[in-house]
């Protein structure tokens, strides 16, 4: 079973966490995490790019000049593709890149990439903020003290709801509750900050 250190505000230990055996203590099955990722990531595609075909273009249908006798290529009318200003040929339409992942997918890759994190002693456990933040500074000389530096991911659950404001102007630094992580957001991001409360709501999702 593993344990994870649980800081201060001011970067100090003041207690451990206890994280579940069979999941802390293992390498880490990047296939799975890999197909996650994978299928968040196409469904961010947005996949608006269309283009008009010949018969959406504007141009009339009248054959441009007889078939046979004036010695050039025959050709229909001006909405043809090989004119400027015709219809496109195989180009790009509407369409919805999203992927359905099972459930079972979806927790195991949160599970697998929390053991990422935690091998790669990138996840920082840090006890409920209940004090208030009134400026952005505040909060940032927190993150130094903690010395947390690069893409930050923040969870912190069950802290003072001014974080949520005071953190908004941080750059390279995301907050999301507990309940809306995914794996690729762990991924996406150097290091993890997470409350106490907030590893607790985790650790109940990855429950096999």
């Amino acid at each position: 079973m593993g344990t994870l250190a649980v800081l201060n505000r001011a970067g100090k230990e003041v207690g451990k966490m206890d994280l579940p055996a069979g999941v802390f203590d293992k390498r880490t099955n990047t296939r799975v995490l890999h197909q996650a990722i994978l299928g968040y990531r196409a469904s961010q595609r947005q996949g608006t790019a269309s283009t008009k075909e010949r018969a959406d273009v504007h141009g009339s249908k009248t054959k441009l000049y007889r078939q046979k006798g004036t010695g050039r290529a025959r050709v229909g009318g001006v909405r043809s593709p090989i004119f400027k200003g015709g219809g496109v040929v195989f180009g790009p339409h509407p369409r919805d890149f999203s992927v359905n992942l099972p459930q079972k997918i979806k927790r195991a890759a949160l599970r697998e990439g929390l053991n990422a994190k935690f091998q790669a002693d990138q996840i920082l456990c840090i006890d409920d903020i209940k004090d208030d933040f009134s400026k952005t500074k505040e909060f940032v000389a927190v993150l130094k003290k903690l010395k947390l530096s690069g893409k930050i991911l923040g969870v912190l659950d069950g802290s003072s709801e001014s974080i949520v404001r005071v953190s908004r102007n941080i750059s390279r630094f995301e907050l999301k509750k507990a309940m809306d992580v995914n794996a690729y957001d762990l991924m996406n991001h150097k290091f993890i900050l997470i409350s106490k409360t907030a590893l607790s709501s985790l650790l109940k999702r990855i429950e096999n």
